[in-house]
Formats: C-alpha cells, sequence, structure tokens
C-alpha cells in the first residue's frame, strides 16, 4: 500500500526534510520536498499529493494559510500539521479547517509512522468506498438508495420509467425498506425536479390537524388559528406531495382527498376561496390496501384513483446480496458524520449480518451499524459489537410494533401516565404519543 501513497514534506529546516524524506522513503512511500508554502503551492498546482505534511511556522505565509489554500486547490488531499510551537489554540483552529491531525517536534518515530499509517489505511478505505459506489445504481440526487441486487435493479427500472409521468403512484412495502427514498427518487428524476417535494406523515397527525396541514387554514379558524397558512397541497404546487402511510386517514378525509385528486382544487380550513394547486401525488403504506377495500376500510374509488402505478419494495431478506454494499455505506456515512476514521467490518460479523433476518429491513441494518460504530472500540466492526442474541438469529425476535408497544407502555407508567412528560421522553409530540396510545390499545388501569 505504501508505493500508491505519495507524501508531501513542507519544512524550512533543511534537517526536518531530509530525515522525514528519507524515513518516508525507506517506508517504501513516494515522497517530494518543498522548503516553504510558495514552493509547496506551486508544486500542487501540478501535481496532487494523498497526504501533505506542512510545518506551521515558516517564513513567509504560515502551515495554517497554506492548509486552507491546499484544500481548495485539492479537498481529498490529507493534511498533518508539524510544529514544535505546540498550543492548544494551533491545534484547534487547524482541527477546523480540517487538518487529519497535528504533530509536535521533536517526533516520535514510532508515532508519526502510526499516524501516516492510519492515514493512508484511510485514503485506501475510501478508495475501496469508492470502487463500491461505482457499482451501485443510484439515482440522481438520491444519496441513499444503494443496492444492485436483480429485486432492486427491477424497483429502479420502474422507478425510471414513472418519473417522466404525471401518474399517481402508491409505494408499498414493510416498515424500513425504505419507501420514502423511492418517492424522492421518483420525484428527482422527474420534470418536476425543480419543484418541491412535499412530504405528510398522516398516521402522525389527528383528522383535525391532518385536514390544516394538506389544505392549510385561515386566520381565525380555530382556537390558536393566529394566521394564516398555507397547506401542504399548496405548498407542492408544480411539485410532488408524498403523503406516508396513507391507510390511516379516516374515512372524512377519503372523500376530501379523493375531491382533491380529481379537481386539483381545495378550500383551506375556515375559508371560502377555491385554491387551484398542480401536484402529483405518490403514496406510501406497509398495509394491504386491497383488503381495506374489501372489508370497508378505504374506499373503493380512492383506491383505484391513487393506484395508477404500484411499486413494490422488496424486504431486505429478499436483496440480502445489497448486504455489503449497504454495510459499507452506513459505515461511511456515519464514521464521516461522527468525524471518525473510516472502519470495516470483519469476515465474521458481515457473515452473521448476512445470516440474520432483518425485521426491520434497511432502517434496522442502518441503526445497527451506527450503533455499532458508537459503541465499538476497535477499527473494524466485530460481532461483539452487533446486537445479535441466540434468540434474534432463530428469528424469534418480537417485532417492532410489539417492542414499541411495550416501550411506550412502560415510559407512560414510569411518568404516571403523564402525556406531557411520557411525549418528552420518547421524543415525540402530544398527537403522536395520542394515537400510539389509541393503535396499541393502552389503557392506564392496566
Amino acid at each position: 500500500m505504501a508505493l500508491n501513497i505519495s507524501i508531501l514534506i513542507v519544512d524550512d529546516e533543511d534537517s526536518v526534510r531530509d530525515s522525514l524524506y528519507n524515513w518516508f522513503i525507506d517506508d517504501g512511500y513516494r515522497v517530494d520536498c518543498a522548503e516553504n508554502a510558495k514552493q509547496a503551492l506551486s508544486i500542487l498546482e501540478s501535481k496532487n499529493f494523498d497526504i501533505i505534511l506542512a510545518d506551521i511556522k515558516m517564513p513567509g505565509m504560515d502551515g495554517l494559510e497554506m492548509h486552507r489554500r491546499i484544500k481548495s486547490l485539492n479537498k481529498d488531499s490529507i493534511v498533518i500539521i508539524m510544529t514544535a510551537f505546540a498550543s492548544v489554540s494551533t491545534a484547534v483552529q487547524a482541527l477546523k479547517d480540517g487538518a487529519y491531525d497535528y504533530i509536535t517536534k521533536p517526533f516520535d518515530p514510532d508515532d508519526l509512522s502510526h499516524l501516516i499509517r492510519n492515514a493512508a489505511n484511510q485514503i485506501s478505505l475510501k478508495a475501496e468506498n469508492e470502487a463500491l459506489r461505482n457499482k451501485v445504481v443510484s439515482l440522481e440526487n438520491i444519496e441513499d438508495l444503494v443496492g444492485n441486487s436483480q429485486v432492486m435493479m427491477k424497483v429502479l427500472k420502474e422507478v425510471e420509467r414513472v418519473a417522466q409521468s404525471n401518474s399517481p403512484v402508491i409505494i408499498t412495502g414493510e416498515s424500513g425498506t425504505g419507501k420514502e427514498l423511492i418517492a424522492k427518487a421518483i420525484h428527482s428524476n422527474s420534470h418536476r425536479k425543480y419543484f418541491p417535494l412535499v412530504s405528510v406523515h398522516c398516521g402522525a397527525l389527528t383528522e383535525s390537524l391532518l385536514e390544516s396541514e394538506l389544505f392549510g387554514h385561515e386566520k381565525g379558524a380555530f382556537t390558536g388559528a393566529m394566521f394564516n397558512r398555507k397547506g401542504r397541497f399548496e405548498m407542492a404546487d408544480g411539485g410532488t406531495i408524498f403523503l406516508d402511510e396513507i391507510a390511516t386517514i379516516s374515512a372524512k378525509m377519503q372523500i376530501e382527498l379523493l375531491r382533491v385528486l380529481e379537481s386539483k382544487t381545495f378550500v383551506r380550513v375556515g375559508g371560502n376561496k377555491e385554491i387551484t394547486s398542480d401536484f402529483r401525488v405518490i403514496c406510501a403504506t406497509n398495509r394491504d390496501l386491497k383488503k381495506m377495500v374489501e372489508n370497508g376500510t378505504f374506499r373503493e374509488d380512492l383506491f383505484y384513483r391513487l393506484n395508477v402505478v404500484n411499486i413494490n419494495v422488496p424486504p431486505l431478506r429478499e436483496r440480502k446480496e445489497d448486504i455489503p454494499l449497504l454495510v459499507h455505506y452506513f459505515i461511511e456515512k456515519y464514521c464521516t458524520s461522527m468525524s471518525r476514521d473510516i472502519i470495516s467490518m470483519d469476515s465474521a460479523a458481515l457473515k452473521r449480518i448476512e445470516e440474520y433476518d432483518f425485521r426491520g429491513n434497511v432502517r434496522e441494518l442502518e441503526n445497527m451499524i451506527e450503533r455499532a460504530i458508537v459503541i465499538g472500540n476497535n477499527k473494524e466492526i466485530r460481532v461483539k459489537d452487533l446486537p445479535f442474541e441466540k434468540d434474534m438469529i432463530n428469528n424469534s425476535i418480537e417485532s417492532l410494533e410489539e417492542i414499541e408497544k411495550k416501550h411506550v407502555h412502560q415510559i407512560l407508567i414510569k411518568y404516571d401516565w403523564n402525556i406531557s412528560h411520557s411525549a418528552k421522553a420518547l421524543k415525540v409530540d402530544r398527537v403522536t404519543l395520542y394515537n400510539k396510545i389509541k393503535k396499541y390499545g393502552l389503557d392506564p388501569s392496566k
């Protein structure tokens, strides 16, 4: 790996440049030197380096200013600041400006070699992840849509096929499969992409709140309506409205939604002016709407009005060949967001994940990787960092709904059914908590 890594040493002291040059040449790196910032920047105009070791105290332009200019030339270069004038302020400033690390003179040979090896490992892993990304089918502006399995290729072809039309789409699939990402992919690859994609989580709102959210309201329409407010249909003019958990809306809202879809007109709550909006509607649900039509809980005419195109997103257990790609993607995503060196996953851990039946699908896998990065202390994720138990492996784990129900009930008991305190502990609003209580039939007397 050292033969593929290039290093530029920038220091005004001949002895430092010579010793570091010979040091890294012996380790197998490709090395060049510059005696000041001006010379270094001149070299960098015609040649890129993987790692740049720059002294912070030099005649003319100092190392911090040089670092800022280097990033404007090549933001991918790893810059390590060197100084004999160690101070917290310069270290913090260098790191704030994006330096990889900070090392003080005189150097400990082992420490510096270890630092360079870590930087070289990060470069290697970044190149590996870039190669993996080249294998990933990812539509325009959709960073998280990852997969090249046969079933995902079929979904993505459907997305491409329907993106340019204005027809309503229903996206079906289990919780955590990425239905909202598919909606974003459709919008981002349509002629409406320069207008907003407006999302509404129907299951999180009561009937009256959902009505106000969708259609807007006039000042004084109800207690607390202190000003006019645009609804989501109005905001989506020219773009797309995404209605998540469409199966949860009430019978009254089904009638109102059908009317809006047919006329593209509506009236704000408490108003009398008819408003027109040109929007495309995309819905998502994890329920079987056909069965709901059969048992009378979902209007047949609304179902057929929405179900012009149906895209089913497969569960993760049906696209397990995508798991290595997803694992690499989430590792890079969370290491970057946490400002951690990019790590890897050992083969035993990856094998265990590939054998696991993900009830929570991609969302569960993402949470698993994030947790492993947070709690792990190694340069790679191991089996012990993953939340596996024997009963999880034999698929006897409770469903996500059962776990959520128990957790919500425990929090309610802990706070003596005080809704405000319980909602705050659960990090949800009061309306969402009331909906959960109703959904799970929770009773304070039990």
